[in-house]
């Protein structure tokens, strides 16, 4: 259903592969990379409050994004950079975080996984988004070097707006990137 778009710099374009290093490689959808942890809230992942540590939601964030960016690359991936982060709603002991990651944009070395967060209640069967975050990986061979990223298939408007809004974030964290090292 729809016709499979890749984000091109400029423009949409019909993209039916591309060649990288001499391998022809078919763009995959954001589905192909869709991962999922799921986990149940333990005493020792939470604060004296009883909720769960937001440094422990940030490495489950981690790597949620980084099965989804292994998954659409088929490489080693490493993170480059994870946007702002806010925490909507706290998850308590004996509730269950659950972290949904899929790619959504990719670009000619990198992608970005956007990485939804929810916590469902195991007394009231209830879900709620507790965070999102948009993670950027790059993949890389054996020696840690950069490889070029396989193209995204882009079948839905929605995934061609979120890959659409790609654009102002990725030229955010450049910026943000080039302010931190000019500061030396």
């Amino acid at each position: 259903m729809g016709v499979p778009w890749e984000l091109a710099i400029g423009s949409w374009e019909l993209a039916q592969s591309v060649t990288l290093f001499g391998v022809t490689s078919t763009p995959k959808s954001p589905a192909d990379s869709f991962s999922v942890i799921t986990q149940v809230v333990l005493p020792n992942d939470a604060n004296p409050l009883g909720f769960i540590l937001g440094g422990t939601v940030m490495h489950l964030i981690d790597m949620a994004g980084a099965m989804a960016a292994s998954r659409h690359s088929h490489t080693r991936v490493m993170t480059a950079a994870v946007d702002g982060l806010q925490f909507l709603h706290p998850i308590p002991i004996g509730d269950i975080i659950i972290l949904e990651a899929r790619a959504t944009c990719a670009f000619t070395r990198s992608l970005e996984v956007q990485v939804d967060v929810f916590s469902e209640s195991t007394l009231k069967g209830t879900r709620r988004r507790t965070s999102r975050a948009y993670l950027t990986f790059v993949a890389v061979d054996a020696d840690g070097h950069p490889l070029e990223m396989p193209p995204l298939a882009l079948t839905t408007p929605d995934e061609a707006r979120v890959a659409g809004d790609a654009g102002t974030r990725r030229a955010a964290r450049l910026a943000a990137k080039q302010a931190l090292a000019a500061e030396g």
